[in-house]
């Protein structure tokens, strides 16, 4: 990749790209710095590899491939990484690193094997590792390490060996001169022996939990050998009094010291050996001091810090301390104090003092005297209800206060009068429930307070007046309601916040309509607002909610139960930069819209995880050129398509990870862009799986080939040109040869489909009428004064006439096909005005389908005007009919009609399957 560009991508790994430009990666992600420099840390943990990952990015300075299943390195595996700095292979399995395997690492700076299975270091394990200053070989199986191993390391600094199986110092290679800090606890070690200075520069050794039984063999060559050692930790060892003093005469320039859990003497007795004129700070945990006497640290005068934390100490003596008027940091965390009685005043110089995890329960106003040089108190996880306020009388200096996870029921009047120059404010974890006004009023200095899990329900106006300085505000797991932050004076009197964290709480409105006073429109300053997993859900943000905030750049809003928001939300934060609004039920598509992004331009990133999302169609004109990461995983998108991310010409990381994306060629772009651009990292692209079709449902999306979805758009647009000519051409010929053809066979497939009908709902058996008379409206008198009275009267004939028998209510095409069907023959009364009409039409088409279909006489055609044979033709094959079938003419005026009666009878009349063979075989018939 070339040095210049800033930035990278993710493949899958199946596909292997030029590596000039590019590179492919499985599972790995890329750490991008907003400020890229050109240099790559690279990120591969947990992800099941048995092998490292290659190839790598050859500008890659930091290298984490730790908890896999690699079981050896082998030569070639680092190729072209000659850039590295940092590399953690810790908790693997690897158990064999061939020779030279890590000399392509010139540069290499920290090298981390711990938690895996190596045995044995050799001399050709670390070689080209010249500029190695770190190197961690705990939690293996270590038992030897051959000499010189380390030798051609003159940049080691610090080695850590702790928890392997090195029985005795002998086992530890020489040349360590430039080592400064060696770790070697937990090691089962018997014989520590020095014959020569390897340690020259040794300034902290670790020899905590090395001898579980006294030390067989404790030999120093030279006392000179380690005093440069000013760190030692003998914790957790069997050391018998009458070895101490010799030991310690090996460490005579030793200013820290660690003791935890001493075995086999009193720390009173070991205090006249260790405090010596050097040591100023001292450790000495869960060594079950219970009482501090008034002698006990009369040795250690010179001390600066002393650590007695879990050691079950449950009394002070007034003079306990007396002797150590140097102390500067005092910590006695974690035992069973319940009252300090004055044990304090003797410390004058005391800047740190750790009380947390003890049992006190009150505080007297001369607990704290004469600290005036104090600056950090840590009284958490106690049992204080209340605190006076002449407490803090000599604590002027006081920085930092850790108060949380005590009982504390209220602070009015607790900081009346200071401390003045507090800076850190902690009162999580109480059971506040109000904050009246002015509690904090004295403290102007303070930067930072934190109230979160508490019970805060009411804030009263002005409660945090005074506190000028104040930058970060933590109200997160209260009781706090919309009504809380009704008051915009709640907030007043703090102009300088930058950070306010009121999630976890109660607010809630019932919708987007505008608020009458914005909660936090006196916060012109503020950066950071954090609202989101309220209780009750949000539900809605107002549409000015964020009014006044004209500064703030991050918005987290994720978990609220919100499903839209308001084009206006963000119109009056215009700087925004970072926006999280994962796990809310976005589902409908305009829930977000491009209107609503516009105003934010200059947006970076955004999370939208968990959402129900469906599309991102809203970024294509959100105007977000700026967006840099896009976190869009677990949600419901199918499609990513080009338009999209041409939107967005400075995104860097995309992450959409556990998406119901369509594996066809809808998604051919996206599959090939992000495995191939060398300027945006998908991430774990090759555990995107497909949801659609259900036939690769589960497979892997960067699996899916594109190639198949690659068309000759010259050759479709030649089809397409030629198939549209050549339709056109067979349309209008169709129209102007075979259209009456064409409709005849509409209405034909029309009778068809009701006879089906008719077929599954009658029974043919049955006759109600014996024809169904069938004109048009303009023959209804010579219908009902001649036709009818004399074939209904006369003949007693049973007619069906529309008027008169069709259902009301019914559809006409309904009504049709039961009369037609429950007549014993249809009688079509034909006229000009007959032809044209489309019901009459109907008629005529569904008693022809059933003539054909039953192959009987059941068409009667009666011609009451003269109509030539040539316009027969165009309705609908009438010219056909009329060659087949036999038909009535109406006699003239003046010509004796009844026999055209006799022979009208006689028609209806004629037996059903009479001449219908001659008939439909084509036969002409003489015309009656």
């Amino acid at each position: 990749m070339r040095q210049s560009s800033a930035f990278f991508f993710i493949l899958n790994c199946c596909v292997l790209i030029t590596l000039t430009d590019g590179f492919s990666l499985s599972n790995c992600t890329i750490y991008f710095p907003f400020e890229y420099s050109g240099h790559l840390k690279v990120l591969c943990s947990r992800m099941s590899y048995r092998k490292i990952p290659s190839p790598l990015p050859h500008n890659t300075v930091n290298l984490d491939i730790s908890y896999n299943a690699i079981h050896q390195i082998v030569e070639g595996d680092f190729i072209r990484l000659s850039n590295l700095i940092i590399l953690n292979i810790s908790h693997n399995r690897i158990s064999e690193i061939h020779s030279n395997a890590l000399s392509d690492l010139a540069n290499l700076e920290e090298l981390n094997l711990s938690n895996n299975k190596i045995k044995t270091v050799t001399t050709k394990l670390l070689n080209g590792l010249t500029n190695l200053s770190h190197l961690r070989l705990d939690s293996n199986y270590l038992e030897t390490i051959e000499n010189q191993s380390f030798a051609t390391l003159s940049n080691l600094r610090l080695v850590n060996l702790t928890n392997n199986k090195v029985f005795n110092s002998r086992d530890i290679p020489s040349a360590f001169f430039g080592l400064k800090k060696l770790d070697l606890s937990m090691n089962p070690l018997t014989v520590f022996k020095m014959m020569e200075n390897i340690f020259p520069g040794l300034e902290y050794l670790d020899l905590s939990s090395c001898f579980h039984s006294n030390i067989s063999d404790w030999f120093i060559l030279d006392k000179a050998f380690l005093n440069t050692v000013k760190t030692l930790n003998l914790s957790r060892n069997h050391i018998e009094e009458n070895q101490l003093d010799y030991i310690m005469q090996s460490f005579a320039s030793v200013t820290w010291m660690v003791l935890d859990g001493l075995k086999g003497f009193k720390v009173d007795t070991f205090l006249q050996t260790a405090c010596s004129s050097s040591l100023r700070s001292i450790h000495l945990e869960d060594n079950n001091l219970s009482v501090l006497t008034d002698r006990m640290f009369r040795p250690c005068a010179l001390l600066n810090d002393l650590h007695l934390q879990n050691n079950r100490v449950s009394r002070m003596y007034k003079s306990s301390f007396k002797h150590l008027v140097n102390l500067t940091e005092l910590r006695i965390q974690k035992n069973l104090l319940t009252q300090l009685n004055d044990t304090l005043q003797v410390l004058p110089n005391l800047r740190v003092l750790d009380f947390h995890l003890n049992s006190i329960e009150n505080l007297d106003c001369s607990d704290f005297a004469n600290l005036t040089q104090l600056r950090q108190l840590y009284l958490h996880r106690n049992r204080i209800v209340t605190i006076k306020a002449c407490v803090f009388k000599d604590l002027g200096n006081l920085e930092e206060f850790i108060l949380s996870s005590n009982r504390m029921l209220t602070v009015r009047g607790t900081f009346t009068y200071g401390p003045q120059n507090l800076q850190y404010l902690d009162l999580n974890n109480n059971k506040l429930s109000a904050i009246q006004n002015d509690s904090f009023k004295a403290l102007h200095s303070l930067r930072t307070l934190h109230l979160a899990d508490n019970q805060i329900l009411n804030i009263y106006p002005y409660a945090f007046a005074g506190l000028i300085n104040l930058a970060d505000m933590y109200l997160g797991s209260n009781k706090i309601t919309e009504r809380t932050l009704r008051n915009r004076a709640v907030f007043a009197g703090t102009p300088n916040i930058r950070s306010l964290d009121v999630c976890c709480n109660y607010i809630s409105y019932e919708s987007q309509e505008e608020l009458q006073s914005p909660p936090f429109i006196l916060l012109s300053e503020l950066r950071v607002l954090k609202i989101n997993s309220q209780r009750r859900g949000l539900n809605y943000i107002p549409s000015n909610f964020l009014k006044g905030l004209k500064n703030l750049q991050v918005f987290y809003a994720g978990n609220l139960n919100i499903e839209n928001l308001h084009v206006d939300t963000f119109s009056y934060t215009l700087n925004f930069t970072f926006l999280d609004l994962a796990s809310n039920n976005l589902a409908n598509r305009n829930a977000l819209t491009s209107r609503l992004f516009q105003p934010i331009s200059g947006l970076n990133k955004i999370t939208l995880g968990r959402t129900h999302l469906q599309s991102l169609d809203f970024l294509v004109d959100a105007n977000l050129s700026n967006l840099t990461i896009l976190r869009a995983s677990t949600n419901d998108l199918q499609l990513i398509n080009q338009t999209i991310i041409q939107s967005l010409p400075q995104l860097k990381v995309l992450h959409l990870q556990n998406n119901s994306f369509t594996c066809d060629c809808s998604n051919a772009w996206f599959i090939d862009w992000a495995a191939r651009n060398n300027k945006t990292q998908v991430v774990y692209l090759d555990k995107y799986e497909c949801r659609y079709p259900l036939s690769l449902s589960g497979k892997s999306l960067a699996a899916f080939n594109t190639e198949s979805c690659n068309v000759n758009y010259d050759c479709i647009c030649f089809i397409y040109s030629s198939s549209i000519v050549i339709l056109t051409l067979v349309i209008s010929f169709i129209y102007h040869f075979l259209k009456w053809q064409l409709v005849y066979a509409y209405y034909l497939f029309l009778a068809f489909l009701n006879d089906k009908k008719r077929k599954r709902t009658s029974n043919h058996l049955d006759f109600q009428y014996d024809a169904l008379i069938s004109y048009n409206a303009q023959e209804e008198p010579w219908v009902l004064e001649e036709l009818v009275p004399k074939l209904e009267g006369q003949h007693g004939l049973r007619l069906c006439l529309h008027h008169r028998d069709f259902q009301p209510g019914k559809a006409i095409i309904d009504n049709i096909m039961d009369a037609i069907y429950k007549s014993r023959k249809t009688i079509c009364l034909i006229t000009h005005n007959y032809l044209k009409s489309i019901w009459c039409s109907h008629e005529i088409q569904v008693a022809s389908f059933r003539l054909f279909d039953e192959q009987k006489d059941v068409l009667v055609l009666v011609f009451l005007e003269d109509i030539p044979t040539h316009q027969l033709s165009p309705y609908y094959r009438m010219r056909k009919l009329v060659k087949k079938r036999t038909y009535l003419r109406r006699p003239k005026p003046g010509e004796d009609n009844r026999a055209f009666r006799q022979k009208l009878k006689m028609a209806i009349e004629t037996k059903e399957n009479m001449e219908d063979r001659q008939i439909l075989s084509g036969k002409d018939e003489d015309h009656v």
